[in-house]
């Protein structure tokens, strides 16, 4: 992950990152001066983009665009659901060549902005629509795959027998995640004969907790110790930066709780829970967005759904870090032959969250 950099605030949330006048960019010499009118643009959903989760995961990818192909970048930070279509108007006035949603939120400021400005390129992470847009490109990623694998480690380090998840609110990107944890904890039942128990989510009935948005720290803080007071010991947050109050809450127990982060690399994202986190299930939407403004660059652009999968990278577990000697090496070989068989379809997942190519 790299390092988040703030850009110099312009008229409220929109910010501009490109080079003083009289100067050029390194990056513009790199890539011969071509593409130093090329505006790559980003709008973030209500996290903002140091919430250490996938907008900041999603802004990685345009930064390395702009680096590498030598563009200039306006990104609009939305501080809440309201900013939306404001902010992608901002965009669209800015004269984007290409314009990147994040977060399945946007989908109605990005549909209606790209059907009013069919020269404009779009691309929006979380997004699986129902027909096809001619000029947008939905990233999705397939994480109930990779969710599966964390609540089979959940459950085998579990030392109480119960394991606890939360999300945000209830969308299909984030419910997916829990979806394929419960359905990881179901499976090492199976296999081990035993009955771990899933709190704060039942995939069966859809039903669970939820802090009811992605950026209140305190309510996830709470909910994580409603779920730590009822045993469980291993906490799955799925609420952006709201999530990161679970990561407190067991980082606050001593040792008693660990947890499993969502979207990045936590130990890389959000290093000083890094003792507490067994792993964490990634999403690649730094790779998925780069290419996208990529595509634009290069004139390549299609509108297809992208979907990371565990058998194309784009989604999967992190490195187990401070826990790598403590998770067993049977455990190591088990998850592998998981992802496997997943890969094969011999393990198939019900979550209907799931993305569909379209």
């Amino acid at each position: 992950m790299k390092k988040y950099v703030r850009g110099l605030a312009i008229v409220g949330v929109v910010t501009l990152a490109v080079a003083a006048c009289g100067s050029k960019p390194a990056e513009d010499a790199a890539a011969g001066g071509a593409n130093k009118d090329f505006k790559a643009c980003m709008v973030s959903d209500s996290g903002g983009f140091d919430d250490k989760s996938f907008n900041q995961t999603s802004y990685a990818g345009l930064q390395a665009a702009v680096k590498a192909k030598g563009l200039q970048e306006v990104k609009a930070e939305s501080k809440s659901d309201n900013d939306y279509p404001t902010n992608m108007t901002a965009m669209v006035q800015a004269k984007c060549n290409v314009i990147i949603a994040v977060g399945f939120k946007l989908e109605d400021a990005t549909d209606k902005a790209a059907a009013a400005n069919p020269d404009i390129k779009f691309a929006i992470v979380d997004s699986a629509p129902a027909k096809p847009i001619t000029n947008v490109k939905p990233l999705g990623f397939n994480t109930a795959q990779s969710s599966f694998q964390a609540g089979y480690l959940a459950a085998a380090m579990s030392t109480t027998g119960k394991v606890g998840t939360y999300g945000g609110i209830k969308i299909p990107p984030v419910t997916i995640f829990m979806d394929g944890f419960a359905e990881g904890v179901r499976y090492y039942n199976t296999q081990k004969s035993k009955n771990v128990q899933v709190l704060g989510w039942d995939d069966a009935k859809q039903s669970g907790l939820f802090t009811g948005d992605f950026e209140d720290k305190a309510k996830g803080q709470n909910t994580a110790q409603n779920l730590i007071t009822q045993g469980a010991d291993i906490i799955f947050p799925v609420a952006g930066p709201s999530g990161l109050g679970g990561l407190q809450a067991a980082k606050a127990s001593n040792g008693k709780v660990n947890a499993i982060w969502v979207d990045t690399d936590g130990c890389e994202s959000a290093a000083e829970y890094c003792s507490v986190l067994i792993s964490s299930v990634k999403k690649g939407m730094d790779v998925a967005v780069q290419d996208a403004v990529t595509s634009v660059v290069d004139n390549k652009f299609d509108n297809s759904q992208f979907i990371g999968t565990l058998d194309n990278g784009g989604t999967g577990l992190a490195p187990f870090h401070d826990f790598d000697s403590k998770v067993p090496a049977e455990l190591k070989t088990e998850l592998d032959q998981i992802k496997a068989d997943i890969i094969s379809g011999k393990i198939t997942i019900a979550s209907k969250a799931q993305p569909k190519a379209s």
